[in-house]
């Protein structure tokens, strides 16, 4: 998918994975925060992140799940419920694509609220495409906007990345190119001098696939 870091929905319906990968980082949720960021999740998504039992939980789902609950009791990432005439209203469960709940409703109910889906699952990203909805982003999506805002700076990508490396995230090589390319058009979005081409002034977009 292609991504300007110039431009981002600041209001998110928000999948599991993706709860977990901004969750991940310390230095990232307190950058979205300062960046008025708002994410919601459905009561499916709830029920995965929550209550879905685990067979053998790691220390970093555990700490996750620590976090998210500490989240909630301050009122950030509220459950929504979705109920199955709104997943059946826009046709996604004939195609699941082996999808979890949690991917599918929050597609749904991003639809049927028109706000954007932030997801890191590809196959989440196609069938939100094929439903029609074009309001779909990444959590590298949401770093490189962070960077390009200046709400982090150069020091910070680092600690982001290692944070989010401890918690077993497996998004790094994504968010390290999300900074080459917020660097890139903080350098093509800087006035225009004479001794800068004509052309330098528009955003660069290019290919950033976060993994399924």
């Amino acid at each position: 998918m292609s991504i300007d870091p110039s431009k981002f929905h600041s209001v998110n319906v928000t999948d599991t994975c993706s709860v977990w990968n901004i969750l991940s980082s310390t230095r990232l949720r307190i950058a979205t925060k300062e960046a008025h960021c708002y994410f919601c999740i459905t009561s499916f998504v709830h029920y995965e992140c929550m209550i879905k039992p685990r067979k053998s939980p790691t220390e970093a789902d555990n700490e996750l799940r620590r976090r998210l609950q500490a989240e909630q009791q301050r009122g950030s990432f509220p459950t929504h419920s979705c109920s199955i005439e709104d997943l059946q209203s826009v046709k996604l469960l004939e195609s699941r694509r082996r999808l979890g709940m949690g991917e599918i409703s929050s597609i749904a109910f991003a639809m049927k609220n028109r706000q954007a889906v932030l997801t890191d699952d590809q196959k989440a990203r196609k069938l939100a495409d094929e439903a029609g909805h074009n309001l779909v982003q990444t959590t590298p999506h949401l770093f490189s906007w962070l960077i390009f805002t200046r709400k982090l700076n150069d020091s910070d990508v680092q600690i982001v990345i290692d944070e989010h490396k401890a918690l077993e995230g497996d998004l790094a090589p994504h968010l390290e190119k999300g900074y080459q390319m917020a660097l890139e058009c903080q350098l093509n979005t800087r006035p225009i001098n004479s001794n800068t081409p004509s052309d330098s002034s528009q955003p660069t977009q290019a290919p950033l696939e976060s993994s399924g």
